[in-house]
């Protein structure tokens, strides 16, 4: 079975005037929590994001996260194939843990483990 896209994530450089942006461009429910602008698309089907500024590079971007089963080992089969680790893996207290990686021309992707 595949890996699903479970997760999307806007960077930017001033979340607040992004999260006003998104939320009158699509009616999307924004709320902040901890360092990040949770995204409640409301449209009952898709996935929801978040919005977030990292105040480093990459400031502007815009990642997938695919729900894996084993961070570590994912991370290891993209290096195999050419591709990098951005950001190792990072858990997020009682979510899960995600990771970046790098593809072979430097499309940054996402990875989720659920704590559940």
């Amino acid at each position: 079975m595949g890996d699903p896209i479970v997760h999307f994530e806007i960077g930017c450089r001033d979340g607040e005037k992004t999260k006003q942006f998104y939320s009158k461009l699509f009616g999307w429910t924004i709320e902040q929590m901890g360092p990040a602008g949770m995204i409640t698309t409301g449209a009952g089907q898709g996935i929801d994001g978040h919005i977030t500024a990292l105040g480093h590079e990459p400031h502007n971007f815009v990642t997938v996260y695919a729900e894996v089963d084993d961070i570590p080992a994912c991370l290891a089969k993209c290096e195999s194939l050419g591709g990098s680790t951005m950001v190792p893996e990072t858990e997020i207290p009682g979510q899960g843990s995600f990771a970046w990686l790098k593809d072979l021309d430097g499309n940054i992707i996402g990875l989720w483990k659920s704590a559940s």
